[in-house]
């Protein structure tokens, strides 16, 4: 839309890059700009706060009452420290970390901060690998790796049958969240918070412990989301979380007028909402709301009380997340009003923001505030803590990921048609916990991390104006004609081309001579452009003739802007079952993924390309 304008002055720093042509054909791609000295530790933030703003909110959550439960950072220093003399008691080491089963929580974030301010490991599990899982396959294979010698869930009935099913892989002592009831075997987490550092002798212990970090101090393990290979336990130091958010000092220099406020989601046990969000309230003394929402149809309606409660200043969410969101910005006028109100910026992560969703926001905050709000995105990985560039910058359209953030180097490497991008910096990972064979196998000659992503110019001649990524190297794929299809750009496209049909989009086509989409439809978008009641069933749904037509009309679009064969589909299906966590077809943080899902979908992938399909499959013609 051509509303948009460049962010004010104060909000962020020009970009300043530098791009080195090798001979080898390979580019290194870096800052201009001075990574500033970093904490030692993370714990330093929480010591300066409590000292300076000890009354400032640092976090809060619902409480049974559906109130808002806060904790200062002068109480939640005092609770640290009590919580810090029982973990100092209990042998725990990077051999014997804390293991964190539940959702995000009050109590969550104060074990973590305390682990965080001794040097004690702690490693926030996906709930999903407790609660959605038969076999507790995935949570076994974490619980062998790591043998905890403490584990955290909350509430403990939820996760009984998961904590029953690793209970002969470790001795640890299970602490008990609040919320839950008694129970016999665990230690409730009142008893581990009142411990006390108030003894000269505990007290003495904690700073002791706190003074002996060092940056390379081991933070985290966090298990990778699984979106390519099997999961993995990184090791995250305190100097990569440390040196991570301080370049935020350096090109987001509003943070230190004004503190951040967030409305989040997302959860810890991934990099996104555990490092980059949950680092950079505390970094800059500002105050993070726990929303116990989530983008399903279920829990959408909790997210949209939280944020008409609490006004954020900056928006932190997924993709998927965002295409629900939009429909009820559009329909209720107090969310948008309380959204927009003080809203600085609106970040993406996990996958490209799709065109006509970030159109629709940007229409939605002109037709608030009168203008637009900056709409911006990062791209890093678990093993770089997360971000290795920032968009800091108003970006010309979706996609774009920014230039390389101060003290971090990309190197660019042609692989095909495609440009590698491998990372080296302060915020880069030393290695998979007890991985050996993975450790060596994730990094180049030159110690760079071969991160597996792929990358283009937004403008070859400018550089500054940033990258745009190009999808995983592994997921393209070519069609029978020898011509490559470059997933990461189609899938966005299409999202597009199809809205407001599609949420998500797998694209399939591999050894085939046209490519087809499996499309995980938006329900509520889809009832309302149909016309149908918000308890339609989904087979009326995806039936209604509405619905085929709009997709129709996509495909058209599609094939008009397309080029070749490779960028545009010729058939879809919209599939009614959502993507599984479970089984892996979906991360964390919201990216489908299309491997997870082209396999076990295979069925679908047939069905796609009968030669005679039937009415469920939307034909090009």
């Amino acid at each position: 839309m051509s509303s948009v304008a460049r962010p004010p002055a104060e909000l962020f720093v020009e970009p300043a890059v530098i791009l080195e042509v090798r001979p080898d054909g390979s580019r290194l791609f870096r800052s201009a700009l001075a990574l500033p000295d970093y904490a030692r530790c993370s714990g330093e933030w929480l010591e300066r706060w409590a000292a300076e703003t000890p009354d400032a909110i640092l976090i809060a959550e619902r409480g049974a009452d559906g109130a808002w439960v806060k904790v200062s950072y002068g109480e939640a220093l005092a609770r640290v420290y009590r919580i810090a003399a029982w973990l100092l008691g209990q042998k725990l080491s990077p051999e014997r970390p804390v293991l964190v089963l539940s959702d995000n929580s009050i109590e969550h974030a104060l074990l973590m901060l305390a682990c965080l301010h001794v040097g004690v490991p702690i490693s926030p599990v996906s709930p999903g690998n407790s609660l959605l899982s038969k076999d507790f396959a995935k949570l076994r294979a974490n619980v062998e790796l790591l043998r905890p010698g403490v584990i955290f869930a909350d509430t403990i009935e939820r996760f009984m049958p998961a904590l029953e099913a690793v209970a002969d892989l470790h001795d640890a002592v299970v602490i008990a969240g609040s919320r839950s009831a008694p129970s016999p075997g665990t230690l409730p987490f009142a008893e581990i918070a009142t411990v006390g550092a108030d003894t000269t002798a505990n007290y003495a212990a904690v700073k002791a412990a706190f003074k002996s970090l060092t940056p390379d101090t081991i933070a985290k393990f966090l298990f990778t989301s699984g979106s390519v290979g099997a999961p993995k336990a990184v090791i995250t130091t305190q100097r990569m979380m440390c040196s991570n958010v301080e370049m935020k000092s350096v090109i987001w220099p509003f943070l230190n007028k004004q503190k951040p406020v967030i409305v989040d989601w997302l959860p810890w046990s991934h990099v996104f909402g555990g490092s980059h969000n949950f680092n950079k309230v505390v970094r800059f003394g500002g105050s993070l709301y726990i929303d116990d929402g989530k983008p399903v149809p279920a829990l959408l309606s909790k997210t949209v009380k939280n944020l008409t409660d609490v006004a954020p200043t900056i928006y932190f969410s997924v993709p998927l997340a965002y295409g629900m969101l939009v429909a009820r910005l559009r329909d209720d006028a107090a969310l948008r009003k309380s959204f927009f109100s003080r809203l600085q910026i609106i970040f993406y992560a996990g996958a490209a923001l799709p065109q006509s969703t970030w159109d629709e926001l940007e229409r939605l905050a002109v037709m608030e505030l009168g203008h637009p709000v900056v709409m911006l995105s990062s791209w890093g990985s678990t093993e770089t803590a997360p971000a290795c560039t920032d968009c800091h910058f108003q970006a010309v359209r979706s996609g774009v990921i920014g230039v390389p953030i101060p003290g971090t180097t990309l190197k660019l490497v042609p692989v095909a048609d495609k440009l590698e991008v491998r990372v080296k910096g302060p915020n880069l990972f030393p290695g998979y916990w007890k991985q050996p064979e993975l450790t060596k196998a994730a990094f180049d000659e030159e110690g760079f991390y071969m991160i597996g992503d792929a990358v283009e110019f937004v403008d070859p001649a400018k550089p500054e104006l940033g990258l745009l990524f190009d999808g995983r190297v592994a997921e393209d794929f070519k069609l029978l004609s020898g011509t490559w299809v470059r997933v990461g750009s189609l899938r966005v496209a299409g999202i597009s081309a199809l809205s407001p049909v599609a949420q998500d989009i797998v694209v399939a086509g591999h050894d085939r001579d046209e490519i087809g989409f499996l499309v995980f439809p938006n329900l509520s978008e889809c009832r309302r452009l149909a016309g149908l009641p918000d308890d339609a069933p989904v087979d009326v749904v995806l039936g209604h003739p509405v619905i085929k037509g709009r997709v129709r009309d996509g495909l058209v679009r599609g094939k008009r802007e397309g080029g070749g064969s490779s960028t545009y589909p010729t058939r879809v299906l919209l599939m009614a079952e959502p993507p599984s966590t479970e089984a892996g077809e979906i991360t964390d943080k919201g990216y489908i993924n299309q491997r997870a899902v082209l396999t076990r979908r295979a069925d679908l992938v047939l069905h796609l390309y009968s030669d005679v399909p039937d009415a469920g499959v939307i034909i090009l013609t």
